[in-house]
């Protein structure tokens, strides 16, 4: 994926684009759902939720939505975040009340197809005819398509969640003389670069979706998977055993107050410089440049090791979604309010608001001078590209290789923490990790027979 090119400096400011732009793009939308831009009689309100909400990204979401309404004065949007942690519970709350979100944004595509399966999804089909199927990455939306055949939504972007971040500073210090590919050199550069108040890696191991989801992929860079391709639980393997043993071994180096990290947590350790290494998207590029410029210089990432170079590397992607709820009324404004995101203008401020943590879905995004005219994307231009390729041939438990079917009860597994707490039992409860993984698998039976 090509994310550099010629410069787009000068003229117009990208906030004057959006507004100029804008109104083209909701009438093409508008007439693709039978709509027109001319107010209506009656005031209608969209409520638009994600647990995407950085300063940045929220003044991204405040000029679509002004571009939008300007268009559209008969339409009003309220954006409303959520949490990475709280959205299933919230959202269940919704479900059941009736009172759902017109919208929603950033989601992994295993909790869509988990609600899509269930009733609650509206189908995306319209909405990606309406974006133009011929402007995405080849492949792009296949996450999305449900057993019967209707797309549950579409990605707002790409993330390359659990990259290998490193710093060549403390690795020239140490004497770590490359970036390890294998776990046995992740721990040695890791025991290496340990001390002086830095620890080497900030691995989760809370109770929670980070430490499941950040294990599943352990799970396959052992060779292994939670699942076979046909959904019986695979989880009752060497791989899994392997994978427990290495994470265990880590635990001495990550930060004692690892046992509730989540993704806010695990991140902020390796920015501020309190781990050697780092386990995140590329939300690391924009935070280390703006908290800790110092150490900017010296980060660069790498796919995340496996247990030998024999075993493929495995790349988690949430695939962030946009999906419409089914009990949602104004749908018709919903899809079109859902397609607006994707012009170009404010999809390109949205993206730019975390450069290189949510890449382009669209291959005319990524081609798009004023895509990569960034600072971040600039400097950082192998590093975007890696996460780039990385995310595109990424996976997650709905969709855990290319043989594999979908997973609708995926969002419903990450849901119940029962992965992680096997983590947490094995590895800081000590318990037998024959009982535990064989009792976590019964349990997974369990969801999938639901």
């Amino acid at each position: 994926m090509k994310l550099t090119g010629s410069s787009h400096k000068g003229g117009a400011s990208r906030r004057r684009v959006l507004q100029g732009m804008g109104a083209a793009g909701v009438a093409a939308a508008a007439g693709t759902f039978g709509l027109t831009s001319r107010a209506h009689a009656q005031q209608v309100t969209l409520r638009w939720w994600s647990p995407q909400s950085a300063p940045a990204q929220l003044a991204a979401y405040r000029a679509q939505i002004a571009a939008f309404e300007a268009a559209n004065p008969d339409i009003k949007v309220m954006f409303e975040p959520t949490s990475d942690e709280g959205y299933a519970t919230q959202l269940a709350a919704a479900f059941a009340s009736g009172e759902v979100p017109h919208i929603v944004t950033h989601l992994p595509s295993f909790a869509v197809q988990t609600y899509y399966a269930e009733g609650l999804i509206e189908p995306f089909n319209d909405v990606i005819e309406a974006i133009g199927p011929d402007k995405y990455y080849e492949g792009a939306n296949e996450v999305y398509k449900a057993a019967d055949g209707n797309f549950v939504g579409t990605g707002i972007g790409n993330t390359a969640a659990d990259m290998l971040w490193v710093r060549r500073d403390l690795m020239e210090q140490a004497g770590v003389d490359k970036i390890p590919v294998t776990w046995d050199e992740l721990r040695s550069a890791c025991q290496k670069m340990q001390g002086g108040g830095v620890f080497g890696a900030p691995l989760p191991y809370g109770l929670n979706s980070m430490t499941s989801l950040i294990f599943i992929g352990f799970i396959h860079r052992a060779g292994g998977s939670v699942f076979s391709p046909d959904l019986e639980v695979a989880l009752d393997s060497q791989a899994t055993y392997d994978a427990l043993e290495f994470y265990a071994s880590m635990r001495e180096l990550s930060p004692p107050g690892a046992t509730g990290y989540s993704w806010g947590e695990s991140l902020t350790a390796f920015v501020s410089g309190a781990t050697a290494t780092g386990i995140y998207a590329g939300r690391v590029l924009a935070n280390v440049t703006a908290q800790n410029p110092a150490i900017a210089g010296q980060v660069t990432n790498a796919t995340y090791p496996r247990m030998s170079e024999d075993i493929l590397a495995w790349t988690f992607n949430d695939f962030p979604s946009v999906f419409i709820p089914a009990q949602a009324d104004n749908k018709d404004a919903a899809k079109r309010f859902a397609a607006f995101l994707f012009e170009p203008p404010g999809y390109i401020e949205q993206l730019h608001a975390a450069p290189g943590h949510v890449l382009p879905v669209l291959r005319t995004i990524s081609e798009d001078p004023a895509y990569q005219d960034n600072e971040i994307i600039e400097q950082f231009t192998e590093e975007v590209d890696l996460m780039a390729a990385a995310a595109a041939a990424g996976h997650n438990l709905g969709y855990e290789t290319p043989q594999h079917q979908s997973n609708a009860k995926a969002g419903e597994i990450i849901a119940s923490n029962a992965i992680a707490e096997m983590v947490q039992r094995v590895v800081l409860n000590d318990e037998d990790p024959k009982a535990v993984v064989g009792a976590t698998a019964q349990r997974l039976e369990e969801i999938m027979n639901s």
